[in-house]
């Protein structure tokens, strides 16, 4: 059994708490920041706190962004006919990266989930359905991950919707069922948003 002093253990636990990052990568990590520069390893910590204290949601659509509203939001050559509704944040950069679509986004910060009890107060589909009541938008394209939670949001969604007179399409199922749009390649994403379907 490995004998770390207390920092590197507080270190080492705290680098397991990052998505992806197991016990061994942990400990990669915290030697590999202990005996490379020191500068990089304060740059880094910087980095961390800056973005904590400076990046926040977006009021309008809830992508993370260091102002309010966002320079998506402030885009004036957007459709605003055309609002494409996401999981998360890193859904709006895959969508960007793709460079098929050109309207604006509304994050939900997250899918339904009964396990995980996460309902619809717990997303922004309420802001949502304000967005959609201001009169501009003409379809909403839903862009959830292809996973039987994001089906089930896509479905509260066109519920929610339809009697608003909106036509709600969901992207084509061009992506592999089970992943998540962060993961998928530019032209594999642009297919998909070709191929979407009315909801």
């Amino acid at each position: 059994m490995p004998v770390f002093t207390p920092s590197l253990s507080k270190l080492i636990e705290s680098l397991r708490h990052l998505p992806g990052i197991g016990p061994k990568s942990a400990e990669r990590i915290a030697f590999f920041l202990l005996k490379g520069n020191p500068t990089e390893a304060e740059a880094l910590a910087t980095a961390i706190l800056e973005a904590r204290m400076n990046v926040k949601a977006c009021s309008r659509c809830f992508y993370l962004s260091d102002t309010d509203p966002c320079p998506l939001c402030r885009d004036s050559r957007r459709d605003p006919s055309l609002l494409c509704v996401v999981e998360d944040s890193r859904d709006v950069i895959a969508m960007e990266r793709s460079g098929s679509f050109r309207g604006f986004y509304h994050v939900l910060d997250g899918s339904l989930s009964p396990i995980q009890n996460i309902n619809e107060e717990n997303l922004h589909v309420e802001e949502l359905i304000g967005r959609v009541k201001e009169g501009q938008i003409q379809e909403v394209i839903v862009a959830t991950n292809p996973t039987m939670n994001g089906d089930i949001t896509c479905t509260l969604i066109a519920k929610r919707l339809k009697p608003l007179g909106i036509k709600v399409t969901r992207i084509a199922h061009g992506l592999p069922v089970g992943s998540d749009l962060e993961l998928a390649d530019e032209v594999t994403l642009g297919l998909a948003l070709q191929g979407r379907r009315e909801v």
